[in-house]
């Protein structure tokens, strides 16, 4: 009796709120569109597509005709169309409203545009907990896919995974599909022979075993090398689905659906939290996740059995990791709420629009493909949650004579849900949130008219794939040996540009403003700018507060023989905001004091790659004529009155004036990532330090103040308003 396997195919295309349009230009004529001539050549090989909902909008507005053919490929059954949360979010990161309507909104626009419901969800970054089977099955799915590393949580056999699997909550059911390792690291990196001996050596004689193999779209022409080798010279993918179809007497493919149809789940499992491997290494702190790898690297390679029982870290912690994600997630739960809390009509609807996008999973996390370190999918998303926060609170005050509450005003809130109360202020114009037992720095400047997150810039902290940058440039540049295959993007090392490990510097504090720093006197720009350690105090102690009033906060610290006050005020209306700080240093102790009182500012502009468009603007000497430099350059201006900064493609200006004239330092924050595309250099904002030197006698009393002035070009929000009501857009 001939032994026989099914494949089923399911390729998982998604691009991120805020890419670049070069970016979805270049993948589809690398990736997506190839694979969809592929399909057409080979009507015999059956696949499942998923499209995130940011990628169909794409392509329905700049490839109706992908869009037409993949329509024809529906029809014809030789394709299912995946549904999911619609703008790709990670959905344990959400409320539970907000699952449900991702979920739900996907799969009407899957229908509205394939004509059939989906009924499996591609899981975001397949980070999973037990509660998504009763999520998952109220937005209308009856299955997902895992992977391996799910299901050797969940005690499956390494050869009990060619199946599906049935798991339930909260009396909700679900299957569950398991991504075969094996077919993952084949397809498309193998030989073509060696996948179909493999699916050969896996097939029985009653045919009940499905292998799923589920994975990126963009490894499929897009990746590093893999263009050359899946279309290409290599021909990997036709040379593939030729064989499937050479071979569709004993090995059938088929879409998850249509096995479903026909097979029964193989059993009952309960999964724990996960997702795959990688991720789990890329959640750990950087040293843990570097003796992480290492300890499974040795255990596979030795084949101890315990190598199927190590997993890394949670998901959740890059919220612990890094306060930047932290802060961007809170910051969506407090719009969310709002969200929910407006009257239902268009401009509910679109808020939630522009929460939704600003849920989209990539700068949640960071690994190999996260996005909170690439400077402009941040900025999308959190001018998004801005968006989405400047709505709600605009209908919270129309409905105020009917009972709603103000939206405005200044409050403490344990906003950040650390245990300790941060300061919020917020108004028309502006929304600021200070952190008062770190440094009481401001965390988040939101101007709401041009939706601009102006402090949005990232710690540089440690990664542990900086020693591999730091290894792979004492060998002298050297590449892991591919064994006559390509190598996997997770073992490239790719560099572009060289001595990047010298840029390798880590900051001892977070990239708050307005922080009052203590510096030794003189401090040096190098020194700055590499995190040496110049300050005499800490920079992030616990501030009191001493005062809250709507747009006024003033707060104080005792630092050794120095009593520290810093007075905040904010102003001014829609599009020109402003915001005043004021300084005072009393020297209570026996010792006069010599030192530096510096106020750190750290603005994100959008400045990277020397974009013209993003500008310093000062005069050199006093009295001198104000030149603008690129906002990625650094300077040192001895003294100065005056400084401006800002992006003219954005729209905004902020004009900085100091009582009296300080010392200005600037220079940007660039930050050392990796990617698909290699390690590179990568700009998250200017760091803007002026400074006042003091000389204080024991009971000596000193001050310095900055006023900010900030003006907008555009109010987002009236341009959008304009566009629903059918009016030319606001210039």
């Amino acid at each position: 009796m001939t032994r026989r396997i099914a494949l089923s195919l399911v390729i998982h295309n998604h691009q991120p709120v805020g890419n670049f349009g070069w970016v979805l230009d270049e993948v589809h004529a690398t990736a997506y569109e190839p694979m969809i001539g592929a399909l057409e050549g080979h009507p015999g090989v059956r696949v499942g597509l998923h499209y995130s909902g940011p990628l169909l909008e794409w392509l329905l507005a700049e490839r109706p005709r992908t869009i037409e053919r993949l329509q024809a490929l529906v029809a014809r059954g030789q394709v299912e169309i995946l549904g999911g949360g619609w703008t790709e979010p990670v959905l344990v990161a959400l409320p539970e409203r907000d699952r449900i309507a991702q979920l739900r909104r996907m799969s009407e626009e899957v229908e509205r545009i394939f004509g059939r419901r989906p009924r499996g969800a591609w899981l975001a970054e397949r980070v999973w907990e037990p509660s998504l089977p009763a999520d998952l099955a109220h937005g209308g799915y009856e299955w997902t896919i895992l992977d391996d590393n799910h299901l050797r949580a969940a005690s499956v056999g390494e050869d009990d995974m060619w199946s599906a699997f049935s798991t339930d909550d909260q009396g909700e059911r679900l299957t569950i599909f398991g991504t075969e390792q094996g077919l993952r690291y084949r397809i498309p990196f193998g030989a073509v022979d060696d996948l179909i001996g493999y699916l050969r050596d896996h097939a029985t004689e009653d045919g009940r075993r499905v292998g799923m193999m589920g994975d990126d779209g963009e490894k499929f022409g897009s990746w590093p090398t893999t263009w050359e080798h899946c279309w290409g010279s290599g021909a990997w993918v036709d040379r593939c689905f030729a064989a499937l179809e050479a071979n569709a007497g004993w090995l059938t493919t088929t879409t998850p659906s249509g096995w479903l149809d026909h097979e029964p789940p193989a059993g009952r499992i309960y999964v724990p939290t996960g997702s795959y491997v990688e991720m789990t290494e890329w959640a750990l702190p950087a040293g843990e996740a570097v003796a992480f790898h290492t300890a499974l690297a040795a255990a596979r390679a030795e084949g101890r059995p315990e190598a199927r029982f190590l997993r890394g870290g949670f998901w959740r912690n890059f919220q612990a990791r890094y306060r930047e994600i932290d802060d961007l997630h809170k910051q969506m739960l407090r719009t969310s709420s709002k969200v929910a809390d407006m009257a239902d009509g268009p401009t509910k609807a679109r808020a939630i629009d522009h929460l939704q996008r600003g849920q989209s999973n990539d700068c949640y996390w960071h690994g190999l493909f996260g996005g909170i370190y690439l400077v402009h999918m941040r900025l999308a998303t959190l001018s998004h949650l801005i968006a989405a926060e400047d709505l709600a609170d605009a209908d919270a005050r129309a409905r105020m004579p009917t009972g709603g509450a103000t939206p405005d005003g200044a409050r403490l809130t344990d906003w950040d849900l650390d245990g300790i109360d941060e300061a919020l202020l917020a108004g028309p114009a502006q929304v600021l949130a200070v952190d008062l037992a770190e440094g009481a720095g401001i965390s988040s400047w939101d101007l709401r008219a041009s939706r601009i997150p102006l402090l949005a810039v990232m710690r540089r902290r440690p990664e542990s794939y900086h020693e591999r940058l730091a290894a792979h440039e004492r060998a002298g540049g050297s590449t892991p040996d591919a064994d006559g295959g390509i190598v996997s993007i997770h073992e490239i090392v790719k560099v572009k540009e060289p001595g990047l490990s010298a840029l390798l510097h880590y900051d001892d504090h977070e990239r708050r403003s307005a922080l009052v720093r203590i510096l030794a006197p003189g401090a040096r720009l190098d020194d700055l700018r590499r995190g040496e350690e110049v300050d005499l105090v800490p920079v992030e102690a616990p501030w009191g507060l001493d005062h809250l009033a709507d747009g006024e906060l003033t707060v104080s610290r005792q630092a050794g023989p120095l009593a520290l006050t810093r007075r905040l005020r904010c102003g001014g209306d829609r599009g020109r905001p402003w915001l005043e700080v004021e300084v005072e240093v009393v020297n209570r102790g026996p010792q006069p004091l010599v030192a530096d009182l510096g106020l750190e500012w750290n603005f994100c502009l959008s400045g990277g790659g020397g974009n013209p468009a993003a500008w310093y603007e000062a005069a050199a000497e006093p009295g001198g004529a104000a030149e603008r430099t690129r906002h990625d350059a650094s300077a040192d201006l001895p003294q100065a009155e005056r400084i401006a900064c800002g992006n003219d493609h954005d729209g905004v200006r902020v004009d900085i004036t100091l009582a009296p004239s300080g010392r200005a330092t600037w220079f940007p924050i660039e930050t050392v990532s990796n990617s698909e595309a290699g390690f590179e250099r990568v700009y998250q904002g200017s760091a803007l330090l002026l400074r006042w030197p003091l000389a204080l006698a024991a009971g000596g009393t000193a001050s310095a103040a900055l006023r900010l002035d900030v003006t907008e070009m555009r109010d987002r929000a009236a341009e959008e308003a304009g566009a629903a009501a059918g009016a030319a857009p606001v210039s």
